[in-house]
């Protein structure tokens, strides 16, 4: 991991104030955190900024994280994920020199943590602050697939005109954002992982947000995670998030479950209600890896409701990141159909990503 390479970046730290957006999985080593370990070195440490689940990693997805003090280091956090903060104020920016970031990816264009650093970068090139990426492996980084996003479906679960899943470490894509434009050029420097490559099947030794308790999660969650713009529960509420997906008019399912409140999701879809559908616990990872993103879920969710548009919400959209999408599955279109028309999409942006790769395919 970049964390532990401490010969390349804790030179850069030396005589400077120092703020680190970063989360429960930028553990420096398997018993010690990367703001202990900065802390007991002697690193001086103004701030730490918070992303959606919080600085430990125990807020419910969407929920806001409030602005708190470290128990561990008496440092303050700030949320970047509180419902209005896009960026710290002008007072908090002025208070360090250099932003450390060490956030666990999972490689999706929906998962939000390289948005909160994205907007740090942004800030940090506005206020002349350098940003040290501490580079980790992307689970998902093995391949490209999906459409990329059409930016009027811009938000927060999606920032950039990339794949659905874009197969890139966080140095790499904020090495991207800033040569393509995307975000503003913030002096960056990326401590690479060492031994890694795109080849890579990294398993997560900590599961990165709540409801991805699971590897096998972590691998279905590009197709899974559809569901949140559909009617149908994945599993929030379960033990099984993004494993299962089921609704109470799903018809002729042997497989059932019912959602309730737990720790990762306090008011999940259809709560107590039992809900009929299938369980892709047993769908090998070889399987998965083989296929990529798939529509084949959703799609199968769609016929067996028979609601039509019904069926959608607006995030779905804002998921996919396209509008044709939902019409050719309205239109009886097959997942095949469907997945060959963003192909064209997937060869243009592996050969933009080509420019900004850091480790071999």
């Amino acid at each position: 991991m970049g964390a532990t390479d401490t010969a390349t970046y804790m030179p850069m730290l030396e005589g400077r104030r120092v703020a680190v957006l970063a989360n429960h999985t930028a553990m420096y080593s398997a018993e010690e955190h990367l703001v202990d370990m900065l802390h007991r070195e002697g690193v001086n440490l103004v701030g730490i900024f918070a992303p959606e689940h919080g600085f430990r990693g125990k807020v419910e997805a969407g929920l806001k994280v409030v602005n708190s003090v470290d128990e561990a280091t008496g440092v303050a956090i700030l949320s970047l994920y509180n419902g209005n903060t896009q960026r710290p104020s002008d007072e908090v920016m002025r208070s360090f020199d250099i932003l450390i970031v060490d956030m666990q990816d999972v490689g999706l264009r929906f998962y939000t943590y390289y948005i909160s650093m994205l907007r740090m970068i942004d800030a940090c090139a506005d206020f002349g602050c350098e940003v040290v990426v501490l580079d980790r492996p992307n689970p998902n980084g093995h391949y490209v697939d999906g459409p990329i996003l059409d930016m009027k479906y811009k938000s927060g679960v999606g920032w950039l005109p990339i794949p659905v899943v874009h197969g890139m470490t966080m140095g790499e894509i904020a090495t991207m954002a800033i040569g393509e434009g995307w975000a503003k050029p913030a002096k960056l420097t990326v401590v690479e992982c060492r031994n890694y490559d795109h080849t890579t099947h990294y398993v997560l030794p900590i599961a990165p947000s709540p409801n991805l308790p699971t590897q096998h999660s972590i691998y279905l969650y590009p197709s899974t995670c559809l569901f949140e713009g559909t009617v149908v529960s994945l599993g929030r509420g379960t033990d099984a998030p993004f494993e299962i997906y089921g609704h109470p008019a799903m018809s002729g399912r042997t497989f059932t479950f019912t959602p309730a409140p737990n720790e990762g999701s306090h008011t999940p879809p259809h709560s107590g209600r039992v809900c009929y559908g299938e369980d892709l616990r047993t769908v090998d990872n070889e399987d998965i890896w083989r296929e990529g993103l798939t529509l084949r879920y959703v799609i199968d969710a769609y016929r067996d409701l028979d609601m039509g548009d019904k069926f959608f919400t607006p995030m779905f959209e804002k998921l996919i990141g396209v509008a044709w999408v939902r019409e050719m599955i309205i239109a009886g279109a097959s997942a095949e159909e469907i997945e060959a028309r963003w192909a064209d999409d997937v060869e243009q942006f592996k050969a933009l990503r080509r420019r900004y790769l850091l480790y071999s395919e």
